[in-house]
């Protein structure tokens, strides 16, 4: 009797154990390796990359999707290469969802997503200015897991694998990147695409920012977050960015070593307004600052 009753006041011990400090949920393994995803996102890469160079700095026509007062510009090479990009991608992996800029949303049976912007910087890409970028990330339901930014016209493309992040230029060798240690706004060059992007609310706090950084430059786009991850650029303020300008960025800016959320610190995935930083203590900082 004795031994039972011991037995079943051990396990009522265990149980309240349980309940006081539960298991974390064991975490459901990817439908697919990591290593063929970033092999195909290489691979769209230099799909669409063939698919754009024919157009850059050559004459093309310029539609305006924007209404009246904004501008917001698309050329056959935007359109050309996320359908390039979009056919890859059924081939290999037709049950995948893809979010695209142009062509909008197409779900899949499947938890992962590729989020994809064909031309980020198309203003860039129109003046013949090559700080453009082809953006294509891939998520797993709200988590980035991939990205890569692809510059074919320098021959210049960085990507994260699962733990790091990389640049590689036309010599084809990649390079780790690392972000610089900046602990002090005071220390930074900051930067952002133009302030003119800015709405009127965002404005004034980014003028704030701006004010105690030691050096402020503008334009960039996605080539922008690269030159953050790879430890030129110390802090990337924007708003009204949309989940295809930012998701592939995310996991090359975080896999450098920085810290990107939107201006109240929640997960960027969404867009809306962001900021990216090379230290965490910026980060920290610059957000501080921001929200006054």
């Amino acid at each position: 009797m004795r031994k039972n009753a011991r037995k079943h006041a051990n396990l009522r011990k265990e149980r309240a154990k349980r309940r006081e400090h539960p298991e974390p949920p064991l975490k459901r393994p990817r439908p697919t390796p990591f290593k063929p995803l970033l092999q195909l996102a290489h691979a769209l890469a230099d799909g669409s990359g063939k698919v754009i160079l024919p157009h850059f700095r050559k004459a093309i026509s310029v539609e305006n999707k924007a209404g009246k007062g904004a501008f917001d510009p698309v050329t056959a090479a935007d359109r050309a290469a996320e359908r390039a990009i979009v056919r890859l991608i059924g081939e290999r992996y037709p049950e995948h969802g893809i979010v695209g800029e142009e062509y909008g949303d197409k779900p899949g049976s499947s938890p992962l997503k590729w989020i994809i912007d064909p031309i980020d910087g198309t203003r860039a890409f129109i003046m013949g200015m090559p700080i453009w970028g082809t953006l294509i990330g891939l998520a797993e339901g709200d988590e980035p897991v991939l990205g890569v930014m692809d510059q074919p016209f320098t021959r210049e493309r960085v990507w994260s694998a699962e733990t790091a992040s990389y640049w590689r230029t036309g010599d084809g060798r990649p390079k780790r990147l690392a972000t610089r240690a900046c602990p002090r706004l005071a220390d930074a060059v900051l930067t952002t695409t133009h302030p003119d992007l800015l709405g009127e609310a965002e404005l004034e706090p980014f003028m704030r920012v701006k004010a105690q950084a030691r050096m402020t430059r503008y334009g960039g786009d996605c080539y922008a977050y690269a030159l953050l991850a790879a430890g030129f650029v110390d802090v990337v303020i924007e708003s009204g960015l949309k989940p295809y300008d930012i998701a592939a960025l995310i996991p090359i800016v975080e896999r450098a070593g920085g810290r990107i959320t939107t201006w109240d610190g929640k997960p960027a995935t969404h867009g809306g307004r962001i900021l990216a930083a090379g230290d965490p203590r910026l980060h920290a900082e610059v957000m501080r600052v921001l929200n006054k």
